[in-house]
């Protein structure tokens, strides 16, 4: 299963509550931080919605 690195490179001052919410479940708190994830549908759903907030690369 392909991993993503999910870098957060927007605030979040001026989102929706349901984006600041997804932000927290991805794992991601300030600007330039940084997580690892495992590619589900799920998370993949999340990345969709705040693809304006945050830099998405893929791991290998």
């Amino acid at each position: 299963m392909a991993k993503y690195k999910i870098t957060q490179v927007r605030s979040k001052i001026g989102s929706t509550k349901s984006q600041r919410a997804t932000l927290a479940a991805l794992g991601l708190r300030k600007i330039n931080c940084s997580v690892e994830r495992e590619a589900t549908p799920s998370m993949l759903g999340q990345i969709e919605k705040v693809r304006h907030l945050i830099k998405v690369e893929e791991v290998e």
